[in-house]
């Protein structure tokens, strides 16, 4: 059994889209990538912070999935962070309404002993400052390290950002992030750019387009399956990092083929996400459903040509 270590937020959401509203509702990085990692023979922790007012419910909800939470800080009298985003007709596009870093603003994360030899670390998207410190927490070098990051730490954090990246192998982003990065209009000449900053592998989330994995001179392409609902897009990114980070983990293969593997894993476990508010999916989600799904991933793209 593989064993991930998780970082990012565990977080209150309040969510208002075309299809409904909700009011607080569980969020964050860590808990989409660790729920969507659980589908994985895989020992997993989070490594977080919150505050005394984040339900025991709420908790129980990683629990109940084997996720380990001894690296999960809870400030006594402290507040949760928070978010909160209006998403537009096109489910595209959002406007953040509030953010409210509370316990957060403080975080200096503690690796407990238990994940110090973790094989794979997903560092979900935080001050790159923290991602870095947990990276130096580590008694040796992990097999893989997955970094992802946002435009936020590109305006706010470059300097830091740039000295994370030199320190992982495979680093996600979508689309604007992988140009704003580099100033490549092209993803392909940005893919090059950003391989020479460190990261031996580059995945570029394209959202409702799929995925790109990047290696060197190799490329391949991931669709997103089309779905005729989606009610909540907020944890997809974070969804399909756990997906994929759990599947490496838990096949101990590191090649580039398995890479397209686990590219194919995460964009399944996203399309699920998206069908609910917040965890809702993700909490009920069933091994059966997933590898249903993964076939019909299949048959989207397996074709036969005759080359002549």
């Amino acid at each position: 059994m593989g064993k991930l270590l998780i970082v990012g937020t565990v977080a209150f959401d309040e969510i208002e889209t075309p299809f409904g509203k909700t009011d607080k509702i569980l969020g964050g990085a860590a808990t989409f990538i660790g729920l969507a990692a659980s589908q994985y023979n895989v020992e997993s922790g989070i490594v977080s912070i919150v505050g005394e007012d984040l339900p025991k419910a709420y908790l129980n909800v990683l629990k109940d999935k084997n996720i380990d939470l001894s690296s999960l800080e809870i400030v006594k009298g402290g507040k949760t962070f928070y978010w909160k985003g209006k998403y537009h007709n096109d489910l595209n596009s959002r406007d953040t309404l509030v953010t409210e870093l509370n316990t957060l603003a403080d975080f200096n994360p503690v690796v407990s002993e238990g994940f110090k030899d973790a094989d794979v670390v997903m560092l979900g998207n935080l001050h790159p400052s923290v991602q870095l410190s947990v990276i130096n927490q580590m008694e040796k070098r992990p097999k893989l390290i997955v970094l992802d990051t946002m435009n936020f730490w590109m305006d706010n954090a470059l300097p830091e950002l740039m000295e994370v990246i030199k320190h992982i192998d495979v680093l996600t982003i979508n689309d604007e992030e992988a140009r704003q990065l580099t100033n490549e209009y092209s993803l392909v000449k940005a893919a090059k750019a950003i391989q020479k900053m460190g990261p031996k592998y580059l995945v570029i989330k394209k959202g409702e387009h799929g995925a790109l994995l990047f290696h060197e001179e190799k490329v391949f392409f991931a669709p997103a399956l089309p779905l005729e609902e989606v009610f909540d897009p907020t944890g997809a990114g974070d969804t399909f990092a756990g997906g994929f980070a759990g599947y490496l983990a838990a096949t101990s293969d590191l090649s580039f083929n398995n890479m397209k593997n686990a590219v194919i894993h995460g964009s399944n476990l996203a399309s699920f996400c998206v069908e609910r508010f917040g965890t809702e999916r993700m909490e009920i989600l069933k091994k059966e459903e997933v590898t249903k799904r993964l076939h019909q991933f299949k048959a989207l793209t397996q074709f036969d040509i005759e080359l002549q």
